[in-house]
């Protein structure tokens, strides 16, 4: 059985940093691309950014600059550093997981989700 789940979130004021963890463990021959969503009350989820096996990341333009998205392929985690937050970046993180398991079959998984509140 796989689990993706997140860390990190919490409550920070504007101009501050947090940094997301997101770790997928179980049965996992190759962790594909990740990334990293987020949904804002009475707002669709919108991608923040992705990061693909090679190491190649891809950011939303309101985050660009401010946010970096990293991975640890030995620990099957990846990372969202977010400095200077502003309170429109109050949401709930996702973490997105491509997986292939050892009968390579491949599909995407979804962690439950961490709050990132940031006050003015």
């Amino acid at each position: 059985q796989v689990q993706v789940v997140e860390s990190g979130g919490g409550l920070v004021q504007a101009g501050g940093s947090l940094r997301l963890s997101c770790a997928a463990s179980g049965s996992i021959a190759r962790v594909n691309a990740m990334g990293w969503y987020r949904q804002a009350p009475g707002k669709q989820r919108e991608l923040v950014a992705t990061i693909t096996g090679g190491g190649t990341t891809n950011y939303a333009h309101s985050v660009k600059g401010r946010f970096t998205i990293s991975r640890d392929n030995a620990r099957n985690t990846v990372y969202l550093q977010m400095n200077s937050l502003k309170p429109e970046d109050t949401a709930v993180y996702y973490c997105n997981a491509g997986l292939t398991n050892y009968d390579y079959l491949s599909a995407v998984y979804w962690g439950q989700g961490t709050q990132v509140t940031v006050s003015s």
